[in-house]
């Protein structure tokens, strides 16, 4: 017979169960020790619960303990009813018939002699969150809001909380929010009076939309009485009920000037508060109290800049940050103020790139007339920088600044020592800001073109590095003795070219420099076409076919689409519209300011408003019909800004070579082109207007011009295939955004509503079900009668091509105005046609 195996000495650790049989063996001790009065039983039911709590916390299933440990509860032991209640509240939601076996103990401990193990039952009793035992919940919690303890009434009032969760109409009948109101005014201890004003404002929050009397009670909490009672107690608060106070009073509407200084006089004194929570919200107080009051609103700013860059300058990095993230809107908002500041916000060696970046985007906003010098010189330290986004960034912030002042001489300097420094990425920034400043201050030219001609196109990897570059050797060709030839060399290499933002730039370059210098870019032109005609990215195909059709209608036509005289860029449009920034301030001390957008933008759902409404796309409620179908956005290259689309003859049958055009691409001809050396630009015009079915003789002279080949037959453009939707079609609402913005309107139209469909849309849910019927998807949805705003979006079947629809019904005048947006412009008006057909189609039976 074999041995038996060695036994290991080591005991077993209580976080890692020797084997199957420890819960066996677990149940079995507890089952020994229950209702055991023995000395030192309650010792060893500390040693199994902690084993028991360990397994669970791991994630071993314990549940068939549950008997056990409810029998071994019997105890005055406060430790053993803690991990009681601990165990009892991870397994009673999934398990609601053991949690039965709980409701006679936790009752009997909700009258203890011993106010925390009251309190402790009372919270474990409505953390059982099971629908079927809410009946056992009332008893205990009117008791405990009577409760002589503090502590128990505080949990009472949660407690109330937790029950209306669970099932509101229970709670609302037992009338707890009339006990919670008595509290509120009345209760001698803070912290039950915050959780009152916490449990009220939840519940009536989310009654009054189906109560009118909830709505009523809710506004009594912003009533002057109940202000005031609650400011005159603020100091005795925690620092969270504080901040729980100050958001209801940033609510509060004084009812004349001399109560909003009373107010402010009332909180001075919390602007010093150690707590950067307290001071924030102080701060957003003083800010709503004087909105309409533009001279105080002023002089809050001033009172206000020294608390907080004092929060800036103490505590954690992630304090910091958040702090500087209020600071940031503020300096958006007012940055004359905080101009004079402007070294608080220089960066340290060791303060986290977060931070560093905040600080730059400061840096460029309080720039002045008087402390641009020394702000561009602390900018130029950082280009140096050991991190590269950071020496990034702060040569962008150079640039901005460049775009912001009138005298820029010095600064121009320094972007030009940029671009003379050995390094790419310095040199790639540079590059973009120099065509930036070129654009707006244009009598630059001759000195930035000195520099940008040093700079060999081989050295320039980035894609929007090159892209400047490219524009600039477009833009300024007649002061560039190389432009043609370097232009040249990169059509040479354009298969080698990865970027369609570059390959649309240098189309649009050669074009321009041919127009200025044409006997040299005349090849260039040629070759360049013929590859844009063959490329694979439809823009980039799209903008060659254009051009190309230009030059063949009338070259000084041409010049004056492609190249026209330049007007200085007075202002850059800014990334964030003014109602964005205005919901931001409006959500002043919340996590909207860190991430610089408004909270629907990146809230769930089923967490905001019911029916949030905005004028732009960018502030979109997201449907629910159309929330479950939501998918990840796919990425989206981005393009050149002032792309020129190409022509709608597209042939939706085409075989891969045709590449969406009636036109055959070009080849590039290797025989010589007549010279165009002694003709001038305005002889190049042709006598024919037709681009296709006109006579191939005067079509032929601009690609014998070029060096092209074209073949003479055209083929006929197809009739449209009759359009299908496709049902299931999603579109993540980020990229619905981005499609908006960059689309342009294809169609704009107005229709008649019928009567039936003007009565239904007292339920606007469905129209979205409707045209959901008919594979047209909601995105997103607002208003109120009788203006109604809709998006909507569709995808054509078998294919990638999205319609984006604006639609806003007015229901007094029955008129709907439509804007239709699509990627396939030949398709648009079926598209319009059917939906049109939805639309009138709505209500009827």
């Amino acid at each position: 017979m074999a041995p038996p195996p060695p036994q290991s000495n080591r005991s077993p650790s209580p976080s890692q169960p020797s084997g199957k049989s420890e819960v066996s063996d677990l149940k079995s001790q507890l089952r020994q020790l229950a209702g055991s009065r023995a000395p030192g039983a309650d010792d060893s039911k500390r040693d199994l619960f902690k084993k028991v709590i360990s397994n669970m916390t791991i994630g071993i299933d314990v549940s068939s303990l549950f008997g056990e440990m409810v029998m071994c509860s019997a105890t005055s032991d406060i430790v053993l009813k803690k991990m009681c209640y601990l165990y009892v509240g991870n397994y009673a939601k999934v398990n609601p018939d053991l949690a039965l076996l709980t409701i006679n103990f936790l009752q009997r401990d909700c009258k203890d002699e011993d106010p925390m193990i009251r309190g402790l039952a009372l919270r474990s009793l409505c953390s059982l969150r099971v629908a079927n035992l809410v009946e056992y919940l009332v008893g205990p919690l009117g008791f405990g809001l009577k409760d002589n303890n503090n502590y128990v009434r505080m949990v009472a009032v949660i407690g109330v909380l937790k029950l209306y969760h669970i099932s509101a109409s229970t709670c609302m009948d037992a009338d707890f929010t009339t006990i919670l109101k008595h509290l509120l005014l009345h209760d001698p201890d803070t912290q039950v009076v915050a959780n009152c004003l916490a449990a009220l404002q939840e519940i009536w929050t989310l009654e009054s939309s189906t109560s009118e009397e909830a709505a009523r009670e809710r506004e009594t909490l912003l009533s002057k009485p109940v202000v005031y009672y609650l400011l005159n107690r603020i100091k005795e608060f925690s620092e969270w009920a504080q901040c729980l106070v100050l958001e209801l009073v940033a609510k509060y509407i004084p009812s004349d000037n001399s109560e909003i200084f009373d107010i402010m006089n009332l909180l001075e004194d919390r602007l010093q508060h150690a707590n950067g929570a307290v001071v924030l919200a102080t701060i957003k107080v003083f800010l709503q109290l004087t909105l309409s009051m533009a001279d105080v609103h002023q002089q809050v700013y001033e009172r206000i800049k020294a608390p907080l860059l004092t929060q800036v300058s103490s505590g954690s990095p992630e304090q910091s940050y958040a702090v500087l993230s209020h600071l940031h809107l503020l300096v958006m908002r007012a940055p004359y103020i905080f101009s004079s500041d402007y070294k608080h916000f220089y960066c340290q060696y060791n303060e986290p790139s977060y931070v560093k970046k905040l600080k730059l985007e400061m840096l460029t906003a309080v720039a002045n007339e008087s402390n641009t010098y020394e702000i561009v010189t602390e900018l130029c330290e950082y280009a140096a920088n050991v991190d590269i986004p950071i020496a990034r960034e702060s040569i962008r912030a150079v640039g901005k600044i460049a775009l912001q002042q009138y005298d820029v001489n010095a600064i121009v300097d320094r972007l030009l020592q940029f671009l003379e420094m050995e390094k790419d990425y310095v040199t790639s920034e540079a590059l973009v800001l120099v065509k930036d400043l070129l654009r707006k201050y244009p009598q630059w030219s001759q000195d930035c073109i000195a520099v940008v001609g040093n700079i060999s196109s081989k050295n320039v990897q980035e894609p929007k590095a090159k892209a400047a570059l490219i524009w600039m050797l477009g833009e300024y060709s007649q002061d560039m003795q190389d432009a043609p030839y370097v232009l040249e060399s990169l059509v040479e290499n354009w298969d080698e070219e990865h970027s369609a933002e570059v390959r649309l730039h240098l189309l649009t370059a050669v074009m321009k420099c041919f127009f200025k210098r044409p006997p040299e870019t005349q090849k260039a032109l040629g070759a360049a076409l013929a590859a844009g005609l063959s490329d694979f990215h439809q823009d980039v195909h799209d903008r060659a076919l254009f051009y190309y059709r230009l030059l063949q209608y009338n070259v000084s036509v041409a010049e004056k689409v492609v190249s026209p005289p330049k007007q200085a860029v007075s202002v850059f449009a800014d990334t964030q519209s003014s109602e964005i920034k205005d919901r931001i301030f409006d959500e002043f001390n919340s996590l909207s300011v860190v991430y610089q957008k408004p909270s629907y933008m990146f809230i769930d759902k089923e967490h905001r408003g019911t029916f949030e409404f905005a004028d732009e796309v960018g502030n979109l409620s997201i449907s629910a019909e159309s929330r479950e179908s939501v998918v990840p956005a796919q990425r989206v290259e981005a393009n050149d800004k002032d792309l020129l689309l190409g022509t709608s003859e597209k042939d939706e049958g085409r075989d891969p070579g045709s590449n969406g055009s009636a036109y055959n691409a070009p080849s590039l001809n290797g025989s010589s082109a007549p010279s165009a050396t002694s003709q001038p630009l305005a002889d190049l015009a042709f006598t024919t207007t037709g681009i296709s079915g006109q006579a191939p003789v005067a079509s032929l002279a601009i690609d014998d011009l070029l060096g092209l080949s074209i073949p003479v037959g055209t083929a006929a453009t197809p009739s449209p295939p009759p359009l299908n939707l496709n049902p299931k079609a999603v579109l993540d609402p980020s990229a619905f955004q981005q499609k908006w913005r960059q689309l342009a309107i294809s169609l704009s139209e107005e229709h008649s509503i019928s009567p039936q469909g003007i009565a239904a849309l007292t339920t606007p849910h469905a129209l979205l079900r409707h045209m959901q019927s008919h594979s047209i998807q909601c995105i997103a949805s607002g208003g109120q009668s009788p203006n109604f705003k809709f998006f909507f979006f569709a995808q054509k079947a078998e294919a990638a091509s999205m319609y984006l629809v604006e639609c806003i019904i007015n229901t007094s005048s029955a008129k709907s105005q439509i804007k239709i947006k699509a990627d396939d412009q030949s398709s648009c008006q079926a598209f319009s046609a059917l939906f049109q057909s939805a639309l009138s189609k709505f209500g009827l039976p």
